[in-house]
């Protein structure tokens, strides 16, 4: 079910609203979870779903888990920003988290998928948006399937869902273009470094003020993960799809 959010004529952020989003599999929550614990005064929306949580997650934390009746009362509220059905699972994000950032003065990092992207971007065109991608098909795959293996085992149905969620991915990553940045996260440590020049460069950019010799690195850094200057390193990874 996706039907259409509320509109926000009067809906402001007292800061940036940063949009990130990546197929199942890319390493995203790993690079949310360092970045948030480099970078001050940046607020992360849990999200709310219907999908049954993994062993590692816990209430509130990656999540907040609901059932399916719960969420649809929501979405008849009109209290969810966005939201989006994913692999027969519900996902959105609270309208209250926009307004308890607000409320802070802090900036607010959203973690959500291409469709909730598009939903967020039409009603908020200031946010930035990034996208990550897998270095690869086969390393996406080989990371699905290790991921798997952690959390039980490799059946014949296991591996029929990983080629559903590598199908769905390259479908996600046809929407590259949407995204102001993209980055290939096939070294973590560059990614994460990659992801808060990104963040500096935004606050810098909106406030004004002369960025500093120390700065202006981190500024070139992001400046080389906007998607027109990011294609070399992008190319690969089409191919590897496909596209």
């Amino acid at each position: 079910m996706c039907g259409p959010a509320p509109s926000f004529p009067g809906e402001r952020l007292a800061g940036i609203l940063f949009i990130i989003s990546a197929p199942s599999g890319s390493g995203k929550s790993t690079l949310v979870k360092q970045l948030r614990s480099l970078v001050d005064h940046l607020e992360f929306s849990v999200s709310y779903t219907t999908r049954t949580p993994r062993r590692s997650e816990q209430q509130d934390r990656e999540y907040h888990f609901t059932d399916r009746a719960s969420f649809e009362h929501m979405v008849a509220k009109d209290e969810f920003l966005e939201h989006a059905e994913v692999f027969g699972n519900y996902y959105g994000t609270a309208v209250q988290s926009l307004r308890d950032t607000e409320a802070q003065g802090k900036d607010l990092l959203l973690d959500i998928d291409v469709q909730g992207a598009a939903q967020v971007r039409q009603k908020i065109p200031a946010a930035v948006s990034i996208f990550v991608m897998p270095p690869s098909k086969e390393a996406l795959g080989l990371r699905l399937r290790n991921r798997s293996r952690a959390e039980g085992s490799i059946t014949a149905e296991t591996e029929k869902i990983i080629e559903h969620r590598l199908a769905q991915a390259r479908s996600e990553i046809v929407n590259y273009r949407q995204y102001g940045y993209i980055l290939v996260n096939d070294i973590l440590d560059l990614a994460v470094e990659e992801l808060a020049a990104i963040v500096l460069a935004e606050r810098i950019g909106r406030s004004g003020r002369e960025a500093t010799q120390e700065e202006r690195r981190s500024i070139e850094l992001a400046e080389s993960c906007r998607q027109n200057n990011a294609m070399a390193r992008l190319q690969p990874v089409l191919s590897s799809f496909g596209l």
